[in-house]
């Protein structure tokens, strides 16, 4: 028998990995872990390939149990992470003995945090992601019971001094704040809205309870539309900020469909597109302008952050012999 990871309390919980890359082009949205930053972290503190399926957990407790010894790793909005109810942290390796029960409760501040497991659990893909899609109906939500087939297992590790934290390796965690500064670029319709698009930045937006992951829709002051015409449904980006001619703003996320027919103010930056992922309804969003080249600086020190870390994860597990998952395959839905 296979070693499993069996759901027992299930809130709402997905398989994610980083979605469909390049899909676009078929009429298929990205989907994937709307925090892509936390998502990413996750999966390399245990070992893992960027892109390897786990568990995304929104606003909702969650509990699960394994089977077998394994490691695990906890990232995204702040909660209380507990083994055997024993406080575990997060952003850090822990390690987990078969038949203890781990537990994340009290989401707060963000709204979804990232599960990730050493190996990684077998998943079913459609055009190269695990990635859930609900117009497919691909990837449904967990329920209790259900378990995940384990890729691989661990060898019990542990701090010889009084469960001390056995792992510091110091993951680039983002801020949670109460108020989020979001960063946009200028979007291909940005002259259209004349002096009405300094709105954008002049004052707060407060996100609604009909926001998901296709998109979110934001109350405040809108930008008008100064120009005159239909907008032509064409090709839209991840983090397209659209203004409809209500009384909202949609900014699109990764759930999105690919074209639209909405004007295009501004687009979020890949930075703020996994902050965005964190933003709870009732939450407000301040916009903060960049510069293509400020967007590109910011997105590169991320991901050398998370380079920086992969290596210290490797050097640990050398030296603790942790063994590095063997590549992941797929298996087609």
């Amino acid at each position: 028998m296979a070693d499993t990871l069996t759901v027992r309390t299930a809130g709402i919980v997905t398989v994610q990995d980083l979605g469909r890359v390049s899909r676009s082009r078929y009429g298929l949205p990205a989907n994937g872990a709307a925090d892509q930053h936390s998502a990413r972290v996750a999966n390399v503190l245990c070992g893992n390939d960027d892109r390897a399926p786990l568990l995304e957990i929104t606003a909702l407790d969650f509990a699960c149990v394994s089977s077998a010894d394994i490691l695990i790793a906890v990232t995204g909005a702040p909660a209380e992470v507990t083994v055997d109810g024993v406080i575990r942290p997060q952003w850090e390796p822990v390690p987990v003995r078969a038949g203890e029960t781990i537990r994340i409760t009290g989401i707060h501040r963000g709204l979804r945090v990232y599960l990730a497991v050493l190996g990684s659990f077998e998943a079913d893909y459609l055009q190269g992601s695990c990635a859930p899609d609900t117009i497919l109906g691909f990837g449904p939500t967990l329920s209790a019971g259900d378990e995940l087939v384990l890729r691989t297992t661990c060898p019990p590790i542990d701090h010889p001094f009084s469960r001390i934290p056995l792992f510091r390796l110091k993951a680039p965690v983002p801020a949670f704040p109460t108020t989020w500064t979001i960063d946009v670029t200028d979007g291909p319709d940005r002259a259209e809205f004349g002096d009405t698009g300094r709105r954008l930045f002049d004052a707060p937006f407060t996100v609604t309870p009909r926001s998901n992951h296709i998109g979110l829709r934001l109350q405040g002051a809108v930008p008008r539309r100064v120009t005159q015409g239909e907008v032509l449904s064409r090709g839209v980006p991840i983090g397209a900020v659209e203004v409809p001619a209500g009384d909202e703003l949609l900014v699109l996320h990764r759930g999105r469909g690919v074209t639209a027919g909405y004007p295009v103010l501004a687009v979020v930056t890949a930075t703020g597109l996994s902050a965005l992922g964190q933003v709870r309804p009732g939450q407000t969003i301040n916009f903060r302008h960049r510069t293509l080249d400020q967007a590109v600086t910011a997105h590169r020190a991320q991901r050398q952050a998370i380079d920086a870390l992969r290596t210290r994860v490797h050097t640990a597990f050398e030296t603790l012999r942790i063994r590095a998952p063997a590549p992941l395959q797929h298996r087609p839905a």
